[in-house]
């Protein structure tokens, strides 16, 4: 079970966020009002939120999952792969919340680079993807950070997908959701997989929050697949975050 989680309001810069979406710019008051219904939907779920101030430096820092890879034991901040939000995870407020929150504070050094959407928490063990924001060094820093613990890891390497979390959701109960090219992927074989079609493969992207599964707006198959697994529904709009590749898990870190 979460008993906390840290947001971030967006930039009004957020319209020039990276992105590799034809979805036109994000308008930043929708935007704002977007984020302020996601973290009304979490308030449900029975967690503290911890609200940090938008970064206008920043254009993707309302991303906060990236930044930190929080886990029962420890937090690891991380060290961004894409060039433009390397010093999102020194943010002097971030760091305060992390330290108040964590007595062991980690982190990746140079040349590992790690975004914390390419992990996947699975009870105490994290498949971390290999992508062009995570790289083998951070992930070698990452499992031995993790093994220090008593806690596990392995490489997942993506081929299609900016993020392992893009294409998989675990929530929890051994069910897991599963689309693009982790459907066949032997490391998922012992899920109970729910596979997504690839016209809702961003519906993939939800997340798991106390017996609560949030997920995004617009995609009704896999909303009925996940009522069907018995779990709570929260639908939250996440479009305009979309459109510079964001999604549910990207705007918070849960623990």
């Amino acid at each position: 079970m979460f008993k906390n989680v840290i947001v971030r309001i967006p930039s009004k810069h957020i319209s020039e966020g990276i992105t590799s979406a034809n979805e036109g710019k994000p308008i930043y008051e929708k935007a704002l009002v977007q984020h302020e219904n996601y973290v009304s939907a979490l308030t449900k779920t029975g967690v503290n939120v911890t609200v940090l101030k938008p970064e206008d430096d920043f254009p993707d820092s309302c991303f906060v999952e990236d930044v930190a890879l929080c886990t029962r034991k420890c937090v690891i901040i991380t060290r961004p792969g894409a060039q433009s939000r390397r010093q999102e995870a020194a943010l002097p407020d971030m760091v305060t919340t992390l330290h108040k929150f964590y007595d062991n504070v980690e982190s990746i050094k140079e040349p590992g680079t790690v975004e914390a959407g390419d992990i996947m928490m699975v009870g105490d063990h994290f498949y971390i993807g290999l992508s062009a924001r995570t790289n083998q060094e951070g992930a070698n820093q990452m499992i031995e950070i993790l093994e220090k613990y008593g806690l596990t890891g392995e490489t997942v390497p993506l081929k299609e997908v900016l993020h392992l979390k893009t294409g998989l959701a675990y929530l929890e109960n051994n069910n897991l959701l599963v689309s693009g090219e982790f459907k066949n992927d032997p490391r998922f074989s012992k899920f109970n997989k729910i596979e997504i079609d690839p016209d809702e493969a961003y519906g993939a992207n939800c997340i798991w929050v106390n017996d609560y599964v949030l997920v995004p707006a617009g995609y009704p198959k896999v909303q009925q697949k996940i009522e069907n697994l018995g779990y709570k529904v929260l639908v939250v709009d996440t479009s305009e975050f979309r459109k510079i590749d964001g999604g549910l898990s990207c705007l918070s870190l849960r623990f």
